[in-house]
């Protein structure tokens, strides 16, 4: 079994910041692309930054230049650093990586964390 955990939302008034992290446990073998993902109410669920083994990342337009995504490969962690926070940040932010377990080695599969809610607003 393999549990992804996020921890580090809450509530910000506009301008702050938040460090949101996640951490994989479980039957890992290796863990691939990681990223961070958020759904506000009503609308779908967007891909906010991902970060692969190698450390090349990728941001939504939305969100360049304020936030920046990192990864603790010894640690199985990704976080995500948000600055200069906007009201429309306001979402549940979801953790997700690619995953090659040592329960199927053949193959390597999506996981997704629980969610955390961050709330922007004064």
């Amino acid at each position: 079994q393999v549990q992804l955990v996020e921890s580090g939302g809450g509530l910000v008034q506009p301008g702050g910041s938040l460090r949101l992290s996640c951490a994989a446990s479980g039957s890992i073998f290796n863990i691939y692309t990681m990223g961070w993902y958020r759904q506000a109410p009503g609308k779908q669920r967007e891909l906010v930054a991902t970060i692969t083994s190698g450390g090349s990342t990728n941001y939504a337009d939305s969100v360049k230049g304020r936030f920046t995504i990192s990864r603790d490969n010894a640690k199985n962690t990704v976080y995500l650093q948000m600055n200069t926070l906007k009201p429309e940040d306001t979402a549940v932010y979801y953790c997700n990586a690619d995953i090659r377990s040592y329960v199927s080695l053949a193959t390597h599969s999506d996981y997704w964390g629980q969610g955390t809610q961050v709330t922007v607003s004064s």
